[in-house]
């Protein structure tokens, strides 16, 4: 064989060398999404009030829908909250990396977004409130506001909070005008210091939608009647002001009884899965705008769990709501796991928590069915009966 030429020998050694550089870098280099390598998960994506998601029309390129998991918190509930998410992602959200919208009326801390960030992959976003969402409703007086709260004081839970009362006020009226969730299709209310008992192995976003439901839901208890006094009459004033609102048929004898007595029935809306077209509508800003006028929230103690519920019975169908039987959840209060052999394989379970099949709510949701729209406007005819 003949002897290589110099100048091929320098070209030969430029190559390989140039090869080793290149083997050498790609040892070096980091997948950005590697915690082993990287030591520390990448900063997740952050918005102030001003910011929104950016928009998902429809599905994404992963086929999820446009929907959150939302929470109102404040920063002293890191801990529970963490613990909350921590849940989710194993139960459910490992598999879609649906975005977390969290709202605070004051500015998240450092402390507090670093803390949620470090537990999921998932989109994180922070916003704070709007000034406007959040206060005194224009229909009330601070002198009766305040009077009503000593009045209440010691009469029931929360009965002297003013700050729950906003709560209260803001989850039922406010929440999904929220810029963050401008172009949320759906959202899945979570709490902090909850616990979800079961693993959830299908997306419930894309569940309501197929099935073509409205309102989604796991426990449904009863309300303490000294916090809703005037809560039906006020809202059958309204059903009869606007019965263009009303559906053909309506799902309102699960929250009123033949007799025109309120049950105090209501879906506990910590947790719920909704299409937020509903709250949208021309029809729930007409019935929340009522309610705010009267007053309610700050007189007595309307919460949003029976704003909500009554909304829901009033204007949809029963076949639009749906009780997630399989999604095992607790709140303090009350535990719901599922006895249905097959759900109940997918579930760690502590004692006490088959609340849902001994609850009378959940019981006269079996029982009722849907009324006539001319049946609703007779019912809501009747005198309320306390």
């Amino acid at each position: 064989m003949a002897p290589l030429s110099p100048r091929f020998k320098r070209i030969l050694v430029a190559v390989i060398t140039l090869l080793g550089l290149f083997a050498v870098y790609k040892t070096l280099e980091l997948d950005p999404l590697d915690k082993s390598s990287a030591g520390s998960l990448p900063v997740r994506p952050d918005t102030d009030s001003l910011g929104v998601p950016p928009s998902r029309n429809g599905t994404n390129s992963e086929g999820k829908l446009n929907a959150a998991l939302v929470a109102l918190v404040r920063n002293s509930e890191l801990q529970g909250l963490r613990s909350t998410v921590r849940q989710l992602e194993d139960r459910f959200n490992w598999r879609y990396h649906y975005p977390y919208i969290f709202l605070n009326d004051e500015d998240f801390t450092e402390e507090f977004k670093e803390g949620i960030r470090s537990i999921t992959e998932s989109p994180v976003y922070f916003g704070k409130l709007p000034k406007e969402h959040w206060g005194l409703s224009p229909y009330v007086t601070e002198e009766k506001v305040k009077e009503a709260l000593e009045r209440n004081r010691d009469r029931y839970l929360y009965g002297g909070s003013y700050s729950y009362r906003l709560m209260c006020r803001y989850q039922s009226g406010f929440i999904y005008k929220h810029p963050l969730l401008k172009d949320l299709d759906y959202y899945w209310r979570i709490e902090p210091d909850v616990h979800y008992y079961c693993d959830l192995p299908y997306d419930p976003f894309k569940y309501m939608r197929d099935n073509k439901l409205v309102y989604g839901y796991t426990i449904s208890p009863v309300e303490k009647p000294e916090t809703v006094e005037t809560f039906w009459d006020t809202t059958r004033k309204w059903i009869l002001e606007n019965p263009d609102y009303l559906q053909d048929k309506s799902f309102i004898h699960w929250v009123v009884n033949e007799k025109g007595r309120y049950t105090t029935c209501h879906f506990w809306s910590n947790f719920e899965i909704v299409d937020l077209s509903f709250y949208r509508s021309e029809a729930y800003e007409s019935y929340f705008e009522h309610l705010d006028r009267a007053g309610g929230f700050f007189y007595e103690r309307w919460g949003d769990a029976p704003v909500h519920s009554m909304a829901a019975a009033v204007l949809l169908r029963k076949e639009q709501i749906h009780w997630f039987e399989d999604i095992g959840y607790h709140h303090p209060g009350y535990s719901h796991c599922p006895k249905n052999p097959e759900m109940a394989a997918r579930c760690v379970c502590g004692g006490g928590s088959d609340y849902m099949y001994r609850s009378m709510c959940s019981r006269r949701f079996g029982e009722v069915g849907n009324i006539y729209k001319d049946q609703v406007l007779e019912l809501a005819a009747l005198p309320d009966k306390k």
